[in-house]
Formats: C-alpha cells, structure tokens, sequence
C-alpha cells in the first residue's frame, strides 16, 4: 500500500482535511492556512489526486472496480479507503471531510470509531443519488451521463463538474476562476480513481449507518447548493446522534472558498466545544 501525499501544516491536534471528488489536498486554500494557527493541519491528496499514487489503491482484492460490480462491492471500496487512511493516520484526530470526503470520513468513524474524535462534513450527503423515498439528491440518469463522458474527455466534463460546484454560489464567476486554477497546480487526476469515485457517489446509501456514528459531528451545507440540495444535510444532521447544523447563506458546494469567515466560524466553534 503505497502512502498517500500529505500537507502539513502548523502544530497541535490533528485535524485531516480530505477533499471531494476529482480535488486534491491544495483545493482548501487559505481555510487550511487559517485553522493551522489553531490545530496540526493534514490536507491528503486521495489516491489518484494530486500527489498522491495513481488508481491502484482504489482497487479491491487486486481487481479494479467496474460500474457492473454490484453494491456490496463498491462499499468495500470504500471500506478500502477508510482502512488505507485509518493505517496511515494511526492518531486520534478530528476530520474535516468535503463532498465524497465527507462519505469516506462516515465510513471511517464507523470502522474505527475509537480514532476518530469529531466530524465536520461539508457539503456532504449520506446517499447522492435519488432513491424511492430519497429525492434531495442527483437524479441516477445525470450522474451516467457525466460518468460517460468523463470516459470520452475528461478534461471538459471536470470543468463542468467544478461549474456545478459554484453554480448559483455568490462571486460565482471568480470562485470558478479560483477552483480551476487550484485544481490544475497539481496535475491531472487518475481516470481510474476519477471512475471509481464516481462508482461511490452512485451506489453507496449510507443512511442506514447514520444512528451508528456517535462522535459529535457538525454538518456544514451551503444554502444554493445544488449538488447536495439543503434537505440532505437536514437529513444528515437529524440522524447522526450527536450532530448539529449549519447552512451558510449564499454559499453553494464550497463555502469554505465562497465564505471562508463564517465557515471558520462554524467550524472553530464546534472543534473548541
């Protein structure tokens, strides 16, 4: 297992950043510069992103994941990666974890919950696709349409997806002028991890395991969100045992970007509880 690439930056408690799809560690800017005057900061890059290692790691029992292998499997993949972050940070810490960041960050402190100190997850959702009885989520239809065209450019179709991202946020334009040039200062991601974490967003239905993660837990949503729609981070924080919410007005699926003072606000509030 080849170790993934981490920024660190200032000193005392841990606190591990890990970015959403198709993203790397840089992506947090000047939030993880501002909470290293507080905590020892780790910002990852997945595998596959950034720095780190190509799409090997995003493999289960040496075979990578096609989108036929059914559920189970794509929820080993994700057990995968919690097991491959919990062995190479074998600290207590507190995670901060970011659109997918945010699943994998659950899937962690169900697996290991004794490592795991408190959650923020921004931008996240326990189940992205629409399901009968989920409808705040992307219809399954448009997420195929995206994963097929990552296989024919992939270039365009992650300048969408960052598109998506901002989409309706205030400074929309600038912030999409902000996202692109970050996301390209470390490289080109894997297409097979990009592949493999699309597999994640539409087959993984985390809500069942929600009421089982009792570490206190903020969820952090952006009010014009469009790809994690408000209602799903209501859902998150109803159902975690010990959480609570924040939406921040005016942000879209970054505001740690788009509204860095009161994201940190939230978000210093919470870690100094």
């Amino acid at each position: 297992m080849t170790a993934m690439h981490v920024d660190s930056y200032g000193s005392g408690a841990p606190l591990l950043l890990i970015h959403g799809w198709g993203m790397h560690g840089g992506m947090w800017g000047g939030v993880a510069e501002r909470l290293a005057e507080h905590f020892r900061v780790l910002a990852v890059d997945l595998p596959g992103h950034g720095f780190s290692a190509g799409s090997r790691e995003w493999e289960v029992g040496g075979s990578h994941l096609a989108s036929h292998l059914p559920l189970t499997t794509h929820h080993l993949l994700l057990d995968s990666l919690a097991d491959q972050l919990s062995a190479q940070f074998d600290e207590p810490l507190s995670i901060c974890g970011w659109s997918l960041g945010g699943q994998i960050a659950l899937r962690w402190a169900m697996r290991y919950p004794q490592q795991i100190d408190r959650l923020a997850l921004v931008a996240s959702t326990p189940c992205f696709v629409r399901r009968p009885g989920w409808e705040c989520a992307m219809a399954a239809e448009t997420l195929a349409e995206f994963a097929a065209a990552l296989q024919q450019d992939y270039a365009p179709t992650l300048r969408r997806f960052l598109a998506l991202q901002v989409r309706g946020s205030e400074r929309e334009r600038e912030l999409l002028a902000a996202l692109r040039s970050a996301l390209m200062s470390r490289g080109e991601p894997d297409l097979g991890a990009l592949q493999a974490g699309l597999d994640i967003l539409r087959d993984c239905d985390l809500r069942s395991v929600l009421p089982g993660i009792h570490q206190p837990a903020l969820v952090i949503g952006g009010e014009r969100d469009t790809l994690m729609p408000p209602q799903a981070a209501h859902y998150l924080a109803a159902q975690l045992p010990n959480a609570r919410l924040a939406l921040i007005e005016g942000a879209a699926h970054a505001p740690f970007l788009s509204h860095p003072d009161e994201f940190m606000e939230h978000l210093m509030s919470f870690l100094y509880e």
